[in-house]
This record gives structure tokens, C-alpha cells and sequence, in this order.
């Protein structure tokens, strides 16, 4: 007869595991606030391996009245003309009319945007006082000048950036503007790793009155760009006038 069964005994753990499911952390990117420059000053706006790019606010620039004299003459008497450039899409070409009238003085010609203004040395006495005025402020000398006038809400200019072989490394551009107020927007240039994407870039905005200046030093032109976007509210002309020094292009080397 066999005795009874004797069962081993089982310790037991002392301690049990816990398993806490966490939501996986993400990482929320923020589309930065624009900044807002409205006031005079030195505002220095990104730094980096190419420089510092810098902005340089003169509103005032020139007297009211003064400005009112000058505007009435610019319309009148530069010979504006609304200009036909070419877009590349998808490999095709497209022609668009530029959504602005323009006017071209220089020594040189200028080519942006497929486009090539051609040299026009007989500046308006009113655009050589300019001129003169802006270099003794600034300390800066300019020996180009593209006019831009915008008639209406309608008319802009795209994103771009103003750095054509022909305006040297790190170009100075003054502006002036004269009528409306139209807002100046800029968004920095992304980095490589972002294949492109404006989403998350820095952005500024400057609101340039009848008579105001501005200027862009540094590495702006290099790591920034800028545009004068269409407007949804009535809006009346307005006349901007952009100061650049212009290069001769090296001649082609023949072999």
C-alpha cells in the first residue's frame, strides 16, 4: 500500500512584476510667432556660419511732405513698364506677367528671374538726390537702383532672395518706399535636413510706411528671403525703390 502522495511545495515570488504602459513621448514642433520690426533701430535677426544678417529700420526717412512731392513725381515721371518673365515647371517653360511695373538705372545690366533689364545710365535727378542722401546715412555707395511700383493689393512679388552673382558676396540693399503701407515679409532659409520645408523656419515682418528705409546688411540676402505678398483689403500705390551695387560679370574664358 503506498503512502500518501507528499506534494512539493512552490515558493512563491516574493515580488511581482508591474508593466506601466507610457504613451510613447512625442516631440511637438511650434511654428514660430513672426517677429514684428516696427521701430527704428539695428536688429540683428540670425547668425550664422555665413554671418550675421542684419536689418537696419529708418522710418521717417524722409519728411511727409517732402515724401508726398517725391511720390507724385516717381509715379509721373520714371518710365515704368510691366515686364514678361519665364517660369520653369516640371520642365516646361511658362510666361507670366510680373505683377508689379518696374524700372531699371544702372551703368550695368540685371538679370533675375530669367530676365534681363539693360543698362540705363540717366538717372532722374530725384532718384541721384536719393541716392546721395542714403550713402551719407548709411555710409554704404550704390550704383544701381530697381524701382518697383505696386499699384494696388494686387500686385507683389514672390518669395526670393536678392543674391545674383552680379551683386557680389553678402549685397547691401536699401529700401525705400513711398505711398501705402505694404508689409515686408522675410522667413529665414531652412536647413538641409529639412529638404525644403518653410513650415518651421523663423519669420519677420516689417510694415514700411510712406518715407521709411530699410536696410539689409550681412549674410540676409544668403540665409533669408523675402516678398511682398497680394492683400485682401483695398490698398493704394505704392512706390519702393531698391539701392544694390551691381558687378560686372567676368568675361568668359577662351580657350
Amino acid at each position: 500500500m503506498l503512502g500518501p502522495s507528499i506534494k512539493p511545495e512552490i515558493e512563491q515570488p516574493t515580488t511581482q512584476s508591474q508593466f506601466v504602459f507610457k504613451e510613447p513621448t512625442e516631440v511637438t514642433r511650434r511654428i514660430p510667432e513672426p517677429r514684428v520690426i516696427d521701430k527704428a533701430g539695428v536688429f540683428d535677426i540670425s547668425v550664422s556660419p555665413a554671418g550675421v544678417s542684419r536689418l537696419r529700420l529708418f522710418p521717417g526717412f524722409v519728411d511727409p511732405k517732402e515724401a508726398d512731392w517725391m511720390f507724385e513725381q516717381l509715379q509721373r515721371e520714371i518710365p515704368w513698364r510691366q515686364r514678361t518673365n519665364i517660369r520653369r515647371d516640371r520642365g516646361q517653360e511658362h510666361s507670366y506677367q510680373e505683377p508689379r511695373l518696374t524700372a531699371w538705372y544702372g551703368e550695368l545690366p540685371y538679370t533675375y528671374s530669367n530676365n534681363t533689364m539693360q543698362p540705363n545710365p540717366h538717372w532722374h535727378p530725384l532718384l541721384t538726390m536719393l541716392k546721395d542722401r542714403i550713402e551719407e546715412v548709411t555710409g554704404y555707395s550704390f550704383n544701381s537702383l530697381l524701382c518697383n511700383l505696386y499699384r494696388n493689393d494686387k500686385d507683389s512679388i514672390d518669395w526670393h532672395s536678392d543674391d545674383e552673382p552680379a551683386l557680389g558676396k553678402n549685397p547691401i540693399i536699401a529700401s525705400v518706399s513711398f505711398g501705402d503701407t505694404r508689409v515686408f515679409e522675410m522667413r529665414q532659409k531652412p536647413p538641409p535636413e529639412e529638404h525644403g520645408d518653410y513650415t518651421y523656419v523663423e519669420q519677420v515682418r516689417v510694415p514700411l510706411d510712406h518715407g521709411s528705409l530699410l536696410l539689409m546688411e550681412g549674410a540676409t540676402q544668403k540665409d533669408w528671403q523675402h516678398r511682398v505678398p497680394k492683400e485682401y483689403h483695398d490698398r493704394g500705390a505704392r512706390v519702393n525703390l531698391t539701392f544694390r551695387t551691381v558687378y560686372p560679370e567676368p568675361a568668359q574664358r577662351r580657350w
